[in-house]
């Protein structure tokens, strides 16, 4: 089943985090729990990992671009799998 990859919120008081680098390029295969994203807060850099194992189908915010938590940064999906339900 498809996945959302979003902008966790690590902290009280954390509302957006800087996307710093992806770990792993679109099409490339992951798995869960495996860090794919190195996120910079206000107060730290952390990696986000992977919420299933699939391949990273779709990065939706690029390297270097701040957004608000829980925003949906990209999708993981299996070869094939539909997840066009998925985009906001």
């Amino acid at each position: 089943m498809a996945s959302k990859v979003v902008l966790p919120k690590w902290g009280m008081g954390l509302n957006e985090g800087t996307i710093l680098k992806w770990l792993k390029t679109e099409g490339e295969r992951v798995d869960e729990g495996e860090p794919i994203v190195e996120i910079e807060t206000a107060k730290a850099v952390e990696e986000a990992p992977a919420p299933e194992s699939g391949r990273l189908v779709r990065i939706l915010v690029p390297e270097g671009q701040t957004v608000e938590t829980f925003t949906t940064i990209a999708i993981v999906a299996e070869d094939g799998e539909d997840y066009a339900d998925l985009l906001d």
